[in-house]
């Protein structure tokens, strides 16, 4: 793995990280702003990941397009979903489907290296920021679920 793609992840995990921490924080106006911010960047990053598989569908060698293609779609739609949810249901619903959505996306991608359609070392990068980014996301709905709030 190129040394620019695990960089720019593990920079790509600091909005997530002060986004949930913003979220739990102590001024109500404040974490509601982070809150939104984190479902926004969220359901981005989750749908940036689809994106992934729509481009190896492309290509001229690739093995089951079709189901490439949905691979490639299915985060994006879950990522949408999400932020609907967000706006006309509530928050901890669209971090729930976020969430859901993140570890389908990994246990999607484990299958697909298992079978040498996507490289290894591609999933376990993806599967690092994943496990972050549910652990940030369920940080948030337990303790604003609990009332809590964390000082910084």
């Amino acid at each position: 793995m190129p040394t620019i793609a695990i960089t720019l992840t593990v920079l790509g995990l600091v909005p997530l990280i002060v986004f949930a921490g913003g979220a739990v924080g102590h001024i109500p106006e404040t974490a509601e702003r982070m809150l939104v911010a984190l479902i926004d960047y969220a359901a981005l990053v989750l749908a940036f990941a689809g994106g992934v598989h729509w481009g190896l569908a492309l290509l001229p060698e690739a093995v089951r397009p079709s189901l490439r293609f949905m691979a490639g779609v299915l985060p994006m739609i879950a990522a949408w979903v999400g932020l609907v949810l967000a706006q006309l249901v509530a928050p901890s619903i669209a971090l729930i489907v976020l969430i859901i959505g993140y570890l389908a996306t990994v246990l999607t991608e484990h299958r697909a290296a298992r079978r040498l359609l996507v490289p290894a070392r591609y999933v376990w990068i993806r599967l690092g920021f994943s496990v972050v980014a549910v652990i940030m996301m369920a940080m948030v709905l337990v303790l604003r679920g609990l009332g809590q709030t964390v000082v910084f």
